[in-house]
């Protein structure tokens, strides 16, 4: 017999397991969860144990649901049902149940965000109601990045160690380190920020700020560009947000990139509202898959 229930702020070993056992079969590649990165969880992309399901057979954990929930929603951030289980319903019903739980105690939008290659998840979502939005793209960029539109440039030794000095390019403006709080004082950080993945919204840049590295164009009245990142290794970043606060045609997004160096830089997720294609491809990014957004009203079952 099956069964199914929802989670308590105590039952964070229990989803552990669940993730590990349901999850994991279908992302080998990823490390396992322990308890200290699904709590990282709940505090980068608020996830909420009262938004999670787990299913059982016996007391075999056969599915998982886990849920994040902001004012504005609730992300549906994973779902697995362990391989000997699939096509019994069980994805459908945690999906319905946590619906029905939301249209009594909201926030009643609920989303997903699936890996537009995740073709059972896809079908998931939309047999239980939800329509897809938009798309997601995931851009990738090979260092040196082009400066002054057409010179590589190349900075040696620690990213912030050369980044005070005049900007290039025709750009007036100093290249400064600048911090989530510095965005925040300036009124940067939550007006007019544009539509962005969970990942990578306020709320998750705020809760992560002490492990994110920033820089800015800046000029004596104000910050004018910045970018927003992490290192993962290897030559390898992680660009959390990339924004300019003039109409430069990318002059200043170009400059901040060139600061950054060699190697890889990554930039998934990125809604079409958050930066267009065409600015992307001039500062040298390119498409390398994607998401797609699913979004539905929680009701009643």
């Amino acid at each position: 017999m099956s069964s199914y229930r929802f989670c308590r702020t105590d039952d964070v070993a229990l989803l552990v397991e669940a993730l590990n056992r349901c999850w994991s079969p279908y992302f080998p590649g990823e490390p396992a969860m322990t308890p200290a990165s699904f709590k990282r969880s709940i505090r980068d992309l608020q996830v909420w144990c009262s938004s999670c399901m787990v299913a059982f057979s016996g007391s075999d954990p056969i599915g998982v649901l886990i849920g994040a929930k902001r004012p504005s929603g609730t992300l549906i951030h994973k779902i697995a049902v362990h391989p000997h289980h699939v096509r019994q319903g069980h994805g459908r019903h945690l999906l319905t149940s946590l619906g029905s739980k939301l249209s009594i105690l909201g926030p009643p939008r609920m989303i997903a965000e699936v890996p537009e290659t995740d073709v059972a998840a896809a079908g998931l979502f939309s047999a239980c109601g939800y329509v897809q939005e938009s798309i997601l793209t995931d851009y990738v960029l090979e260092g040196p990045v082009l400066s002054e539109r057409g010179n590589a440039a190349r900075v040696e030794g620690p990213v912030l160690s050369d980044a005070r000095g005049p900007a290039a390019g025709g750009v007036e403006g100093f290249v400064i380190p600048v911090t989530i709080d510095d965005l925040a004082a300036n009124g940067l950080l939550e007006d007019g920020h544009p539509q962005v993945c969970w990942e990578r919204s306020v709320e998750t840049l705020t809760a992560r700020k002490d492990d994110i590295t920033g820089l800015a164009v800046a000029s004596d009245e104000r910050i004018e560009a910045c970018v927003l990142f992490v290192d993962r290794g290897a030559d390898e970043r992680e660009i959390l947000s990339l924004r300019s606060f003039v109409d430069d045609d990318g002059a200043r997004l170009t400059q901040l990139l060139s600061r950054l160096g060699m190697g890889t830089f990554r930039f998934p997720k990125v809604h079409p509202a958050e930066l267009s294609t065409d600015l992307l491809q001039s500062l040298g990014f390119h498409a390398a898959g994607g998401h797609l957004v699913y979004a539905t009203t929680a009701r009643s079952e």
